[in-house]
């Protein structure tokens, strides 16, 4: 199942000016590529959730430089860039009781858009998005 899912490199950060700096100065030195990227705000915290190209190097150059990170299994589910797509993901997991606990998205090549997903259950999720016919994207290039 492995090959189905992403690396998902998780920063603890003070909610503060020039943070998001720091984290992605230290990638931008190594040349990582940021692919995929949200931030979750809770107070006076936040986490920077990214797929990159270069995952384990990314782990290891933050945590070195003094961040907590976090690597985090994640489902990618490449679909249409049309009306639809997150829609037929949630209904297919809701109704296997898979819980979404986060989503990002983001779009490619113009008519695709790949949508990462965080749940309860990633081997019974795969199972179930299978079913449906979801590609999934193991690595992002």
């Amino acid at each position: 199942m492995e090959d189905k899912t992403l690396k998902q490199v998780s920063v603890f950060v003070e909610n503060k000016p020039g943070r998001l700096a720091a984290v992605t100065e230290k990638l931008y030195e190594k040349g990582i590529n940021i692919r995929a990227f949200t931030i979750a705000e809770a107070g006076d915290f936040g986490i920077i959730r990214m797929v990159v190209d270069k995952t384990d190097e990314a782990y290891e150059t933050l945590r070195n430089a003094g961040f907590t990170v976090t690597l985090t299994r994640v489902l990618g589910v490449e679909v249409e860039d049309e009306p639809g797509g997150l829609y037929k993901i949630a209904k297919a997991l809701g109704d296997a009781n898979v819980n979404i606990e986060y989503v990002y998205a983001f779009t490619f090549g113009g008519d695709k858009a790949l949508i990462i997903l965080r749940v309860n259950d990633l081997e019974k999720a795969v199972e179930i998005l299978e079913k449906e016919g979801m590609l999934f994207r193991g690595k992002i290039d």
